[in-house]
């Protein structure tokens, strides 16, 4: 009986110990992203407006948009979680925080238009209009 328990207890202490070492192998690998670095915008682009109106159906469209082309990255909810961020260099960024919601409509059209390094540019991809809609549906991440 005493063996039996000492097996079973082995077991225990196995199965948790292979956990938190695979706990902390996902942790370093979160933490090995770079941050990125600050990502300068032309002043032509910074001070642009966003012709399309932040409303419901704006906003469904670039959620749509944004799903298909962001969020595997991006996360869901914008914050860098997405199924394919812990394979890139830099972490994608959290696009709730104040860091990202206080930049402009502009800044948000270049970075998404025209990409750098793992970002991919949507030139020639993704029609302007469209760009914009995703821009608006972005804001909706504000925490």
């Amino acid at each position: 009986m005493e063996d039996k328990k000492m097996n079973k207890m082995s077991k225990v202490l196995g199965m948790m110990s292979f956990l938190f070492v695979a706990a902390l192998f996902v942790s370093m690998t979160f933490t090995a992203q770079e941050p990125a670095e600050p990502w300068e915008v032309p002043a032509k682009y910074k001070n642009m407006e966003n012709p399309e109106s932040a409303d419901a159906e704006s906003v469904k469209v670039g959620r749509m948009l944004y799903t298909k082309n962001c969020a595997s990255c991006h996360g869901k909810t914008g914050l860098g979680d997405g199924s394919k961020a812990r394979g890139l260099d830099t972490h994608p960024g959290d696009m709730s925080g104040s860091a990202y919601q206080s930049q402009t409509d502009g800044e948000h059209f270049y970075k998404s238009k025209f990409g750098r390094n793992e970002m991919p540019k949507y030139e020639n991809k993704i029609a302007d209009e469209d760009i914009w809609h995703m821009v608006n549906y972005m804001h909706t991440f504000k925490k």
